[in-house]
């Protein structure tokens, strides 16, 4: 794993276990990764053919160019992934492991850029893992991509072992605000998407903490994810 973030969200996870192979996503505090939250997503993967985005942030949904709740998370892969990458999540939820992807991302003006996905594997309200707590980082100077993200070409993956050495040689910085189409005159903001019957959420990034405790709650006995 190469950026620092990956590295934070794993650490939480598996604090988060207390002593079980795998958290629950009502055990999951915002309050704890309330710095990576734009670039954080939850995947719905009890078919890992056709794994489904829940949540996504802000970050992410500008990269991409399109919401991504409800989309599928392999659409924005090539197509020769696509089994590999079903394979692969199916063994992290078996083995109850977070994995590690690594990829090249192309946008539309042929533009690359170099990410890695960790997806940790969750529980939601049973014994069997189905959910993944996710992240997707950029790696490089995103300032010179040129349009959003159309494609990922996976380039490796590792399901990540607890105990195994950490490598941080490589820190890239946080990502700088994404210059959509959206308006640009006011500060950076978080949206976080859920899927439910109330509005998306917008808030902006100084109050991003208190937003997440008061609106954004993992716990699906708020209702977040049906």
């Amino acid at each position: 794993m190469k950026h620092r973030n990956s590295h934070l969200l794993i650490g939480y996870w598996s604090r988060t276990r207390r002593g079980r192979n795998v958290p629950d996503q009502a055990d999951i505090d915002p309050r704890a990764i309330k710095r990576m939250l734009s670039q954080v997503f939850i995947l719905e993967a009890r078919d890992t053919a056709r794994p489904v985005y829940r949540l996504a942030g802000t970050v992410l949904c500008d990269r991409f160019g399109q919401e991504l709740r409800g989309t599928s998370f392999l659409s924005i892969w090539e197509g020769r992934a696509k089994e590999t990458l079903a394979l692969l999540l199916g063994q992290s939820l078996a083995a109850n492991l977070p994995l590690c992807l690594s990829a090249i991302a192309e946008t539309s003006r042929c533009t690359m850029i170099e990410t890695e996905t960790i997806l940790a594997p969750l529980t939601f309200g049973s014994g069997v893992s189905q959910r993944f707590l996710g992240i997707t980082q950029f790696l490089g100077d995103v300032s010179s991509l040129d349009g959003a993200i159309v494609l990922q070409r996976l380039q490796g993956s590792k399901l990540i072992r607890e105990g195994e050495p950490v490598h941080t040689d490589i820190e890239p910085p946080m990502p700088p605000p994404f210059e959509s189409g959206r308006a640009s005159g006011r500060a950076p903001h978080l949206r976080l998407v859920v899927s439910r019957d109330t509005p998306t959420l917008h808030c902006d990034l100084d109050e991003a903490a208190r937003s997440a405790i008061e609106t954004f709650d993992f716990s699906y006995a708020t209702g977040l994810v049906r």
